[in-house]
């Protein structure tokens, strides 16, 4: 995966609120994951339309932080995502 692909969750796959447990975690078939703030921050921002870059300029706007340590933490965290199918790149 590189910064120009876009990342998609798939069909099937969604974010939610568990209430039980007072988190947000994302749904796959047969599988869930709990978020963090900063996976969940990534997560909210995956829209099948922004690329990896677009999305780690926005964050790092937003949270005043350096644009390279976003990305390296994307890449980490949708690598880790894809490699479990339970998220998708396309170029």
């Amino acid at each position: 995966m590189n910064a120009d692909f876009i990342p998609v969750i798939p069909r099937g796959v969604r974010l939610h609120f568990d209430r039980v447990r007072d988190i947000w975690v994302l749904l796959a078939p047969e599988r869930t994951i709990n978020l963090d703030p900063i996976g969940l921050a990534i997560l909210n921002e995956v829209d099948g339309a922004r690329s990896v870059s677009e999305i780690a300029n926005d964050l790092a706007a937003r949270y005043s932080a350096p644009v390279d340590h976003i990305t390296t933490d994307m890449h980490e965290f949708l690598t880790g995502l894809m490699n479990r199918r339970i998220m998708e790149a396309r170029p």
